[in-house]
C-alpha cells in the first residue's frame, strides 16, 4: 500500500517552492520579473550564508526560490536537466513582448493536437522555461 492508503491524513499536502541555484542573482531575478512578470515576494539571507529571492507568478501560490551561494562553483545546468512551465494567456502577445526585449524562443511555438500551444525560452544559467497557452484562455 502507498503512504496515502495507510494514513488518514497525508503527511505532505502541497508544494511550497522549488529552489534554483544561480551564479548571477540580479540577472536571474530581472529575467523572471521583467520577462515573465513574476513578483518578487521576499529577499533574505539564509542561515548558511546564501542569498535567497522568492518569486511567484500572479495566479500561483507556489514560489521559486532563486539561490546564490557566495564562493560556490559556477552553476552548470545540464541540457534537459529540468524545466519550469508557466501558463500564458496569449502566446502571440508574449512573443511580441520578448521580441521587444531581444529574446527569441529556443523552440516553438508549437500547436499540439490538444489545442495547447507550447514554446520554450532559455533563462540565465541555462534553465529552460516552457510557456503553455491552453485552449479557451
Amino acid at each position: 500500500k502507498t503512504l496515502l492508503e495507510v494514513m488518514s491524513t497525508p503527511i505532505v499536502t502541497k508544494i511550497l517552492h522549488t529552489r534554483m541555484r544561480v551564479s548571477h542573482l540580479d540577472e536571474t531575478v530581472r529575467f523572471y520579473t521583467q520577462v515573465l512578470g513574476l513578483q518578487e515576494v521576499r529577499r533574505m539571507p539564509s542561515p548558511r550564508g546564501a542569498q535567497l529571492v522568492f518569486l511567484r507568478a500572479p495566479e500561483s501560490e507556489e514560489e521559486i526560490e532563486i539561490t546564490w551561494i557566495p564562493d560556490a562553483e559556477p552553476v552548470k545546468v545540464q541540457p534537459d536537466l529540468m524545466h519550469i512551465a508557466f501558463r500564458v494567456k496569449d502566446m502571440e502577445a508574449f512573443a511580441a513582448h520578448i521580441r521587444k526585449l531581444g529574446i527569441q524562443f529556443s523552440d516553438g511555438p508549437t500547436k499540439l493536437a490538444s489545442g495547447r500551444i507550447i514554446a520554450f525560452i532559455d533563462a540565465p544559467e541555462g534553465y529552460e522555461v516552457e510557456l503553455i497557452q491552453s485552449p479557451g484562455m
